[in-house]
């Protein structure tokens, strides 16, 4: 193995990501990225061991050139004697049917499909290529949109059955492994656009901040999303403990009691609130968290229209999510 094989191989054990008998699917659109997922895994999969096999999903945005990484990476998994699974979606009328963006439709299409060939072959995890520079773009785009500050955790390396193994590894160390290894990639014009907001902070905003600050962005973007990361497995742990301690903040009767929560400070009390709209189906944004905060100061009696179903009303000592019939 070579260095970089090594260092990817460190990787996978020391995050425990792969392990013995482990059976991954690796997701492979034919860029450089996935490519170098692919080979990667391919070349410590001996060494684990586990077993290797691939997705392809073929979203038929880009005509010819759609069917060409089809063809593609079902040639390059058949050399390698890895077990290559496609499928094609009509994203474009899933997107119109769904009213949402074609990128997300694209995500929910990809992973419903990964979930279900795990359940089928008795497969243990999916394998994406995301980097560390697809972290700092998801950093930055969730900023862009408001997130709070766990927002601001980004990609982990692991979350449930998916894992990112790649996500250590920079842009440069990728292109430097697929050179040296000569290994093949697809190239997907319209990700060097800024049509989208995720290209646009990849093809505009990084590379000008980088330029005024070099190497300074992407090093410091990770080392936030790992503390925010580890904040939030302690926040996760902490209030578990919390409710678990005082029966009247743990929403399992569909109420918290307006007594225990004015004990606690508002970040506390907008944390507790998080997880029962959570649990009520609900979103859970900043301006919503705050109103529930000016409801818990105000009197009983008062309430408020959380969604078209959803009502909190501060009832007796207690603050009850009702669902309102239609």
């Amino acid at each position: 193995m070579n260095r970089l094989e090594k260092k990817f191989l460190q990787q996978l054990r020391d995050r425990q990501l792969v392990a013995e008998g482990d059976h991954v699917l690796a997701a492979v659109s034919g860029g450089p990225d996935s490519m170098a997922l692919l080979c990667l895994l391919c070349a410590v999969a001996p060494v684990v061991p586990c077993r290797i096999s691939a997705a392809h999903c073929n979203f038929q945005l880009r005509g010819e050139e759609s069917l060409g990484d089809e063809g593609f990476v079902r040639e390059q998994c058949a050399i390698r004697g890895v077990e290559c699974f496609s499928v094609r979606f009509d994203t474009a009328a899933a997107s119109a049917a769904g009213k949402k963006s074609l990128e997300e439709t694209a995500r929910e299409l990809r992973y419903e499909w990964f979930s279900s060939l795990l359940e089928e072959h008795g497969m243990t995890k999916i394998a994406t290529g995301h980097h560390v520079s697809d972290n700092a773009e998801t950093m930055l785009f969730n900023l862009f949109r408001g997130t709070s500050l766990l927002g601001l955790k980004g990609i982990r390396a692991m979350h449930g059955r998916v894992i990112r193994p790649l996500l250590l590894l920079g842009k440069g160390e990728i292109l430097d492994y697929l050179n040296e290894k000569s290994i093949p990639f697809r190239t997907d014009d319209s990700n060097f656009g800024i049509d989208y907001d995720r290209n646009f902070i990849r093809n505009r905003v990084i590379p000008l901040v980088e330029e005024r600050f070099p190497h300074k962005l992407l090093p410091s973007l990770q080392r936030l999303s790992e503390q925010a990361g580890e904040l939030q497995a302690f926040l996760e742990a902490y209030f578990e403990r919390l409710t678990i301690s005082r029966p009247g903040l743990s929403f399992r009767q569909g109420w918290l009691d307006a007594r225990e929560l004015k004990k606690l400070s508002v970040f506390e009390q907008k944390e507790i609130f998080k997880r029962a709209l959570q649990e009520s189906g609900a979103t859970a944004d900043a301006a919503m968290l705050q109103r529930l905060v000016s409801l818990l100061n105000s009197q009983p009696g008062r309430k408020i229209v959380v969604s078209g179903s959803l009502v909190v009303a501060w009832k007796g000592n207690r603050l009850c999510f009702l669902q309102s019939s239609p």
